[in-house]
């Protein structure tokens, strides 16, 4: 919709709208600064609440590390945060410190503006005498979120920029967009309910338009958005940055478990007794603060966990070692025994070596809803190093782990028939074990390391499958040619089936990539004194005995 365009004309200080003294107030300047403090822009802006909360253009602020703004009494305050920023329509939102004393906002009209409705454009000034332009309403064009943007036949300059448009009642209804034209009589308007919508969500860690501000990024409102938030950010941030960030989220959130659970994880990840210390306190302060307690002592046995199991050598801060990870959990499943408890016990028990109990807790989960491959295999596991146990518990765990899976396997069930067939070769168990074996390797599309097929090759031969055998080591040295392990294992097979050629040419090689192989040599000697070549035979045993290999005495003693 158009009209017909009224000039845009200066009101003196007279004859302004009485709401003018006030409103000026609200308006400042704004300079912003690079990395090495030097001056990078400077601009307009306005507050928008009592809060702090302004707005102003988003090419401004872009590179800045720093910002101020001076108000209009001459105050200069700096920029606390960026609460929201959007590089297209060009407008950013922040929070500056406030002076309780003096501070000024000006209202968001309520509704878009009409065409050809009057209104008024506020620059800043530190004078009482405010000269302001008017103008009228051509073209209200509705945008992103049901905001409006607005043509007014205002001409305005670069220094207008970022100042606000009022209209009649003192209400602010946008603000000014730098012209691509400075000589057009036309000006353009975004609309305030625009620049007000702006936040910071739980994604916005990847808005490249935030990412190339350098101010810090407030927080969203909502608890939980914000958790997301510091959670993704806490994956680009070094120690110090991160920590800040979680002192601002608990300025915002103080009643919040999480939050001081996290802070307490950063403080720890410094590794002092200081932040130790700091570390502790929030970590009580999380119980104080939460409503459920059984879910606080799970957290808190889930965070010694992963500190017990990442200190390495060092020693335990006071009161945080196994065992207080253990009674925490225990505390846990006191007050509501449910499966997730239960597996943390278990991994808990296990990473103690305490073998039984462990087991005891994986079992439990085991007879819930909860029970998984990963469960029954942890089961298996425990019940494996439980000093007395049967192998055969063991692979009847194991069994109800790769049960949870139907045939034709896929990769997800590789590593428990992998595990299946490892235990099976204990038993002596080598036909089963090498079924497992292929089936592991289907599972896995073929896409299987060399020491996998001299695994299944050494199951292979001791159940009398030589040519699969000899298929397998073949295809390890295919794949590692350059190992002499992989050659030797290979004579080795040869030697077995008595293909002696085969086996003296694969010894050969594997000496050829390592001369310091005693056991390659004994083999090597053995061979040729079993082919007649009793001379060379005996001079690579004796090299083999001089190595170290006592076998190789007691051949000599026999060919010789």
């Amino acid at each position: 919709m158009t009209c017909a365009l009224c000039s845009g004309h200066a009101l003196l200080a007279q004859v302004l709208p009485k709401w003018t003294e006030k409103a000026r107030k609200a308006v400042f300047s704004v300079v912003t600064y690079n990395k090495d403090n030097q001056i990078l822009n400077t601009g307009n802006g306005f507050y928008i609440d009592n809060n702090g909360t302004a707005v102003s253009d988003y090419t401004l602020f872009r590179g800045a590390e720093r910002a101020v703004i001076v108000t209009a009494d001459g105050k200069e305050l700096p920029v606390d945060c960026i609460l929201g920023a959007n590089d297209m329509f060009d407008v950013v939102k922040f929070r500056t410190a406030v002076d309780k004393k003096t501070v000024a906002s000006l209202q968001p009209v309520g509704q878009s503006a009409g065409t050809d409705e009057t209104v008024y454009l506020l620059p800043y000034s530190t004078q009482k005498a405010t000269t302001v332009q008017s103008g009228s309403i051509v073209r209200c064009d509705t945008i992103a979120n049901g905001s409006f943007y607005y043509t007014v036949n205002l001409q305005t300059a670069d220094k207008n920029v970022s100042c606000p448009v009022m209209n009649a009642t003192g209400q602010v209804i946008g603000l000014v967009q730098k012209s691509a034209d400075p000589e057009s009589k036309e000006s353009y308007v975004i609309g305030i309910e625009f620049a007000a919508s702006l936040t910071i969500n739980a994604l916005s860690g990847n808005d490249m338009a935030l990412q190339s501000i350098g101010i810090r990024k407030g927080l969203p409102d909502d608890e939980a958005q914000a958790l997301v938030y510091v959670y993704m950010q806490s994956a680009t941030m070094d120690n110090n940055s991160y920590l800040n960030l979680l002192n601002d989220f608990l300025e915002q959130f103080p009643n919040s478990p999480e939050g001081y659970q996290r802070r307490a994880s950063c403080y720890m990840a410094f590794g002092d007794d200081a932040h130790n210390r700091l570390a502790d306190n929030d970590l009580k302060k999380s119980f104080e603060v939460t409503n459920k307690k059984d879910e606080a002592h799970y957290s808190l046995a889930k965070l010694f966990y992963s500190y017990n199991l990442n200190r390495g050598e060092t020693p335990a801060y006071t009161g945080w070692g196994w065992e207080r990870a253990a009674d925490e959990i225990s505390q846990a499943i006191t007050q509501n025994d449910q499966p997730l408890y239960r597996q943390t016990a278990g991994d808990i028990y296990f990473a103690m070596q305490k073998y039984p109990e462990a087991y005891e807790a994986y079992e439990a989960v085991n007879r819930s809803e909860l029970a998984t491959a990963a469960s029954f295999y942890a089961a298996a596991k425990a019940k494996e190093l439980t000093e007395g146990s049967q192998l055969e518990e063991v692979v009847a765990l194991m069994d109800s782990a790769v049960a949870r899976y139907a045939k034709p396997y896929g990769k997800e069930a590789a590593p428990y028939l992998y595990e299946r067939a490892r235990v099976k070769t204990e038993m002596k168990k080598f036909r089963e074990a090498v079924i497992d074996y292929n089936d592991f390797y289907d599972a896995m599309l073929g896409q299987v390391t060399a020491d996998f097929f001299v695994t299944r090759e050494q199951a292979e031969v001791q159940c009398r499958m030589y040519q699969q055998a000899i298929n397998d080591v073949n295809r390890a040295t295919e794949l590692e040619p350059k190992n002499a392990e992989m050659w030797m294992e290979k004579g080795s097979v040869h030697l077995r089936v008595n293909q002696l050629d085969e086996a003296i040419q694969a010894l050969q090689h594997s000496l050829s990539l390592d001369a310091q192989n005693a056991v390659a040599y004994r083999m090597l000697g053995y061979c040729q004194v079993q082919q007649g070549n009793k001379k060379e035979g005996l001079a690579h045993l004796q090299k083999a005995l001089e190595m170290g290999d006592t076998v190789a005495k007691g051949l000599i003693e026999k060919y010789k």
